[in-house]
């Protein structure tokens, strides 16, 4: 039996969601990137302002609507990946792999430099 997999569900639902829309010619990498910008800068807006202890405690309004910006954000994004073929979950543990490479614990514990100044 093989494990559900959500990534590959919510890309197979968005599929569908687009194609019964007849959305495709609109779907170009081009569009969903700058689509995935806004949604992103959309996001940011609930925490321009706001202290970072403020960002920790949002208000349960602003927590909502934070909710949905992240969900738009995913969804844009695995809508993209499934555009240009990338793997989503493949590409998040490359990247984690890599990350681990360039920030040893011993060397970027309690830090917040960049890589190449460690």
């Amino acid at each position: 039996m093989t494990t559900p997999n959500p990534l590959e569900d919510l890309r197979e639902r968005l599929r569908q969601f687009a194609a019964e829309r007849d959305w495709q010619p609109f779907h170009a990498p081009k569009n969903l990137a700058m689509a995935l910008s806004v949604e992103a800068a959309e996001l940011l807006e609930h925490f321009q302002w706001v202290s970072e202890q403020g960002s920790r405690e949002l208000p349960e309004a602003t927590r909502a609507a934070v909710r949905e910006e992240l969900a738009d954000v995913l969804l844009y994004l695995i809508r993209l990946a499934d555009e240009l073929g990338v793997d989503l979950a493949a590409a998040a543990l490359d990247k984690l792999a890599a990350n681990a490479a360039r920030y040893p614990v011993e060397k970027a514990r309690g830090t917040s430099r960049k890589y190449t100044e460690l």
